[in-house]
């Protein structure tokens, strides 16, 4: 097998569980629109979790909600005001695996269906921004994964990436950016064709 250069990272699921958090920034954007309703719940938010924020709004809120255009501005501000304080529980051996691959000389990056600042909240709870070389976000591109991922592999010339995500949606993107998917079945879905699996964070270093 061709040595993996790069590896390209999931968020939600793969390497944190910030669930809580966004049903706060969620419950907190109603409230500032003035939309009294019930708490966004843990379950309920965990449902969506991976598809693009459009999806995630018309299952949480409704498809013609007449203050979509209004949650969207809003959404963004309170995130970036709630998220890198409250962040979320990071996974085991994230830090310690994330150091030893960027030490190796493992080219490292982010892509995430989040909002455009969600991968910087992270980093700025986390710490880790210093070890990734770039990311995209569907809040930056309006992409989808596999364009994204393929934007990456072609801007950096990556020889072989591969892509860690935690459901099937990850492993369709990845598959049809042509690239090999790794699925961490720790996270919060199921897949059925993964090129490798994971039960922990750290198992990564036995892939390279």
């Amino acid at each position: 097998m061709k040595p993996i250069d790069s590896m390209i990272f999931d968020m939600d699921g793969t390497m944190w569980d910030a669930v809580d958090t966004y049903c706060r920034v969620w419950d907190s954007t109603f409230a500032a629109l003035g939309i009294r309703r019930e708490p966004v719940r843990y379950e309920q938010l965990l449902a969506q979790m991976g598809k693009p924020l459009d999806d995630i709004f018309d299952a949480i809120a409704a498809p013609d909600a007449p203050y979509r255009k209004e949650f969207f501005t809003l959404l963004p501000r309170i995130e970036v005001a709630i998220e890198p304080i409250l962040g979320g529980k990071i996974y085991p051996g994230v830090r310690d695996t994330l150091t030893a691959l960027h030490n190796r000389g493992i080219r490292l990056f982010m892509v995430s269906n989040c909002l455009e600042s969600g991968l910087d909240n992270f980093y700025e709870y986390s710490g880790f921004g210093a070890l990734f070389t770039d990311r995209r976000t569907y809040g930056g591109t309006g992409h989808d994964k596999d364009i994204n991922l393929c934007e990456l592999r072609d801007v950096y010339k990556l020889e072989h990436p591969i892509y860690v995500g935690d459901i099937q949606r990850d492993c369709d993107s990845t598959h049809k950016a042509g690239m090999e998917f790794v699925w961490a079945s720790y996270g919060f879905g199921t897949c059925a064709d993964p090129d490798f699996t994971i039960k922990r964070f750290d198992d990564l270093l036995k892939l390279i």
